[in-house]
């Protein structure tokens, strides 16, 4: 993948000592999720992370993301997580619940755990929407790496 994003090469540089683990929502992976995750690791490869210094984990959907997280944090230490996921709003609130939670939960574990986690989920509108921002230069997924690596490089 090509990077066009001027985020992600604004500070490319070498960042192969750094772990980098990523949580990624199977929700919507063939359409939206699946372009968020390569969005990621072109970053991760335009930045010259390992890739044996990669972890990828796949939850259900956003709502487990939190416990990707906690999964991956409890295995090994991490530099940064990067999370990855696509909320769809509907005829009820629940995308806002879902989208409540997950946030929180992701707060709460880089308080409690003192590493960065990018969040590059969408909360959209709908599947248009998505699709916007999970292909070419709009790829949240390159933004939610560009922020990993950046916020991993500032705790060094």
């Amino acid at each position: 993948m090509q990077i066009k994003n001027t985020a992600a090469k604004r500070k490319a540089g070498n960042a192969s000592a750094l772990k980098i683990g990523i949580v990624v929502s199977n929700y919507y992976a063939d359409t939206i999720t699946g372009k968020l995750l390569l969005g990621a690791q072109a970053v991760l490869k335009e930045w010259k992370v390992s890739p044996k210094n990669i972890t990828v984990v796949h939850v259900p959907g956003c709502f487990e993301i939190p416990y990707g997280c906690i999964t991956l944090l409890e295995r090994e230490k991490f530099d940064a997580l990067i999370t990855l996921g696509c909320i769809v709003g509907g005829e009820t609130d629940h995308d806002k619940y879902i989208a409540f939670a997950v946030s929180q939960g992701i707060m709460d574990l880089m308080r409690d755990y003192k590493v960065p986690i990018a969040f590059g989920i969408l909360t959209v509108d709908n599947l248009t929407q998505a699709e916007a921002r999970s292909t070419g230069e709009n790829n949240k997924g390159i933004e939610a790496a560009v922020a990993a690596l950046e916020a991993a490089f500032s705790k060094k």
